[in-house]
């Protein structure tokens, strides 16, 4: 117990360390313009989502999805005009796991002793088949412990692209395709989720090294660039009465469904019908007739007069 440990290495702080990351999400949910948008920020040692300082360091894209032109186009959108970083090392191909792909990855990590990640789009291009014998779990286990080997052997994150089931689930854990021997594998899962043709998306996050959070993340259309929002994922998705009550609620906590409705111009009567609606949906926290946060523990700040309203 004597014995000390450093601290994970970050390639994004609080969002992606060292060890194997699992970013998943639908088709179409924008989770290759994130991780192309990541790729760019680490190798120049610019701002993650715009929000987040980054240290800079090498970084490998491996796009096995994309053609030249797409990719092209892909970086053009998101670079609006810059350079690309030199620390960004591009390739459109790589073998199978055990067919070769172990070592290409581990070489260019010698090559680049300060490499801080490895992206992979996406995981099933290069995870491999597994004999016919071996149960699912046990295939999907081996395959991601085959990319883990080489995080742990050089400290540096890894970050592979996957897919997520079509029908949802409660824990956004079980929404991972394959069996749970990819999570459990993994030192953490990332789930990004957006709705088609909206910009506002959420990206839930936990892991071995990591708290579980929900981030709120907006998509640029026009650039391919997403931007990290203020505030509880949650608060985002919500609509016009519910989104209005939460905002202010955060700002002022412990308030009661009449100083709502005077502050938002609502009638007191659905300030209260939508505080009881929203504490029933754990969108509120209801304490004696006062609402708070969801994430505000028992009610713990107090609302002060003069109310904040912008």
């Amino acid at each position: 117990m004597a014995a000390s440990f450093p601290p994970p290495a970050w390639a994004v702080p609080s969002v992606i360390a060292e060890g194997v990351n699992v970013l998943a999400g639908p088709p179409k949910a924008g989770k290759s313009w994130l991780a192309l948008g990541l790729g760019l920020a680490v190798a120049s040692g610019g701002r993650a989502f715009d929000s987040i300082d980054v240290d800079a360091g090498p970084v490998l894209y491996l796009a096995l999805e994309d053609t030249p032109r797409r990719l092209q186009e892909r970086m053009g959108s998101l670079l609006q005009g810059s350079s690309a970083p030199a620390g960004l090392t591009l390739d459109l191909q790589c073998p199978a796991l055990p067919g070769g792909g172990v070592e290409q990855i581990a070489d260019w990590i010698e090559r680049n002793p300060d490499a801080r990640m490895v992206i992979i789009d996406v995981f099933a291009k290069v995870r491999g088949n597994a004999a016919p014998s071996v149960q699912a779990y046990d295939a999907d286990y081996a395959a991601v412990s085959r990319v883990k080997r080489i995080a742990d052997d050089y400290g540096i994150a890894i970050v592979l692209l996957h897919h997520v089931r079509k029908a949802g689930a409660e824990d956004f854990l079980a929404e991972v395709s394959g069996t749970h021997g990819i999570a459990g594998a993994a030192d953490a899962v990332l789930v990004l989720k957006r709705s088609r043709g909206e910009a506002v998306g959420a990206l839930h996050v936990t892991g071995r090294d990591i708290h579980e959070t929900d981030y709120a993340l907006s998509f640029d259309d026009d650039t391919g660039a997403w931007t990290m929002l203020d505030g509880p994922a949650h608060e985002h998705f919500l609509r016009d009465t519910r989104a209005r009550v939460a905002q202010f609620v955060r700002r002022n906590p412990g308030v009661s469904p009449r100083q709502i409705a005077e502050a938002l111009n609502l009638k007191e009567t659905t300030a209260r019908s939508t505080c009881r609606r929203m504490a029933e949906d754990e969108q509120l926290r209801a304490v004696a007739g006062k609402y708070y946060p969801r994430d505000d523990p028992d009610g713990a700040t107090a609302a002060t007069l003069p109310l904040h309203t912008a």
